[in-house]
């Protein structure tokens, strides 16, 4: 049990450590202190959501609509390019600062439905937690400790993320910075968009 939950922990953390669409949004939340418990919670629940289909064994669904993965694919590259469209005006208009006064300048409401949207139509996610974390589940004895494992990996990077940004917090008091990670994260969502519809 120990060995498989250990495997889970360790595949599912190096699926996520690399820059994503939700990576970037939670660190842009961290960075402003903004419902970052909510932001941490949503993203872990979602991941946690999918590892558990995939886990469960319904990682076939590409497999049995196959007009499914088009639909994602095209949905999330869409999504992407207007977001990153977004960050990338934001780079160009300059002047945003980190904010620590405690008003948000985004609605909670606002902030889950753009991480909600991030993540569900985001096809990388479902490849990473359906369909890659699920088949290798198939591996070890104990499926459900390592669904568990890798649960918990997701869990508990987006609160190391969310939370550890605030270290970052003198760093990102000065406009330049927001402008550099602005368009940071612009280029990262149109690379990813771009990488979608080159598939």
């Amino acid at each position: 049990m120990l060995l498989s939950l250990t495997s889970g922990y360790i595949l599912s953390l190096t699926l996520i450590l690399a820059i994503g669409a939700q990576n970037a949004f939670v660190l842009r939340q961290g960075l402003r202190r903004e419902h970052v418990f909510w932001v941490c919670l949503t993203c872990g629940l979602s991941d946690a959501a999918l590892i558990t289909v995939g886990v469960a064994g319904i990682g076939a669904l590409s497999a049995a609509a196959p007009w499914f993965e088009s639909l994602m694919r095209y949905g999330g590259a869409t999504f992407l390019i207007w977001y990153g469209a977004q960050n990338a005006l934001s780079a160009w208009r300059g002047g945003s600062v980190l904010v620590t006064d405690g008003k948000a300048a985004q609605s909670l409401h606002k902030a889950i439905l753009t991480l909600l949207a991030l993540t569900w139509l985001n096809p990388h996610v479902y490849l990473d937690t359906v369909v890659l974390i699920g088949s290798i589940s198939a591996q070890y004895p104990d499926r459900l400790a390592f669904g568990i494992g890798a649960a918990l990996a997701s869990v508990s990077f987006f609160f190391a993320l969310g939370y550890g940004a605030r270290l970052l917090s003198p760093i990102f008091a000065r406009p330049g910075s927001w402008r550099i990670l602005d368009a940071v994260i612009a280029a990262t969502m149109w690379a990813i968009a771009a990488k979608l519809l080159l598939m």
